[in-house]
């Protein structure tokens, strides 16, 4: 039992599992910020363009049962939209880091130091005596 506690432990404080922690903890307040946007923002814009349509209200009756397919249309919107700001905002971060990679790699070399200077003339004058 004392093992099983070991590994256990191991396993729960590995850097992997920590990290995966922070990203599911980041993730629920990104997935809060998003559907804040989609449901306080687009939607009510997005209902103004199409002259104030209501998906959510569209139902059907079979028998007894209610089909509310308004609601699940109105997922299928908030899924397009949400994955569509999801897409920009992850291609405008990458054209931001290839910018700054660009910078990086375009960024002069640093002058060597007088030691590795030193150390280039010895090295240059021992092949040239070999």
């Amino acid at each position: 039992m004392k093992n099983f506690l070991q590994e256990f432990k191991a396993f729960a404080l590995k850097g992997n599992v920590i990290d995966l922690a922070i990203a599911v903890i980041i993730g629920t307040a990104f997935a809060r910020i998003t559907t804040s946007l989609v449901n306080n923002v687009v939607m009510p814009l997005f209902g103004v363009v199409l002259g104030g349509i209501d998906l959510s209200a569209k139902s059907i009756m079979v028998g007894k049962a209610e089909v509310t397919y308004g609601v699940f249309l109105q997922s299928i919107v908030e899924f397009v939209i949400i994955a569509l700001a999801i897409f920009l905002a992850v291609k405008l971060m990458n054209r931001l880091q290839r910018k700054e990679e660009k910078k990086e790699a375009e960024a002069p070399a640093p002058e060597p130091s007088a030691e590795v200077k030193l150390l280039t003339e010895i090295r240059d004058e021992l092949q040239q005596r070999s």
